[in-house]
């Protein structure tokens, strides 16, 4: 069964660029680069990945694209683009004309402004995105999934994935008001969910497969089985556990499941939303 992780980071740590990797993360602090997760890959069988944006820099697009030239694990990126920019549309023209550039992502839930995403101006990047056949990933917390569900209403043809199931207490085993919000945001047929970054928001040193069972439960009750991607979410995910590990989790529970399911949701739906065949 082909495998594709939908959710991976590559960098060249230093202190200016990464500035979020305090000294609990020790063992983020070095180079992480297509070389190091194709061993990863290799050891867990799986077949490629889509590399996803690390820094809100142009410099951060030529990166990943670099990676991924003539490497034919790396299916797409997903770069990073200032879509509130007055040249939003020169910028995403420029980078959609890379064959591996499938999509743009910003770091919504560091922004101090919880209402970053219904500003205007960003809103109108958004609206730039369908023209050159881009995607977009949310990266957010609970508290802007109300604001999550306004945005992704407003562009009913804009294809949008959640990224790590929107950050649940997963380590308080709290589930509301996220799993409500969440069903809501599972009825607009336009997004996706990526069953990734969980292990993070657990507890890095003593989690369990039954911590994640109720989260899994509920994502797949809002998006079904034609809307939800694995991603390792490498190498932040080695805070809390290695490559295998953290794939296990999302593997382990749909073991039973038909084999069409699971293949929907190790590659075919990750393939079909960035429409990489």
């Amino acid at each position: 069964m082909l495998k594709i992780d939908s959710h991976q980071h590559f960098w060249k740590y230093n202190t200016g660029d990464y500035q979020w990797i305090d000294d609990k993360m020790e063992v983020l602090k070095r180079d992480f680069l297509s070389e190091h997760l194709a061993e990863e890959q290799r050891k867990s069988d799986f077949d490629g990945s889509i590399s996803i944006q690390a820094r809100q820099n142009e410099q951060e697009n030529k990166f990943l694209l670099n990676q991924s030239e003539n490497n034919p694990l790396i299916k797409g990126i997903v770069g990073w683009i200032d879509l509130r920019a007055n040249n939003v549309e020169e910028q995403l023209s420029n980078a959609s004309k890379f064959v591996k550039f499938r999509g743009v992502r910003h770091v919504i839930h560091d922004e101090p402004d919880i209402d970053f995403m219904l500003d205007p101006a960003f809103l109108n990047g958004i609206s730039k995105l369908q023209q050159f056949g881009l995607t977009y990933d949310i990266l957010i917390f609970t508290q802007h999934l109300p604001n999550t569900i306004k945005m992704v209403g407003k562009f009913p043809d804009q294809k949008f994935v959640l990224d790590h199931i929107g950050k649940p207490l997963i380590r308080d085993k709290i589930l509301e008001p996220w799993s409500s919000l969440i069903k809501i945001l599972g009825g607009f047929p336009n997004i996706y969910c990526k069953i990734s970054g969980m292990v993070t928001e657990a507890d890095w040193n003593s989690w369990k497969q039954s911590d994640f069972k109720p989260y899994i439960d509920i994502v797949y009750e809002a998006f079904g089985e034609d809307r939800l991607m694995i991603g390792s979410d490498w190498p932040v995910c080695r805070l809390a556990g290695g490559y295998g590990q953290v794939m296990g989790i999302v593997e382990k529970y749909f073991s039973n499941f038909p084999e069409n399911i699971q293949e929907k949701i190790f590659s075919g739906n990750c393939l079909d939303f960035y429409n990489i065949r």
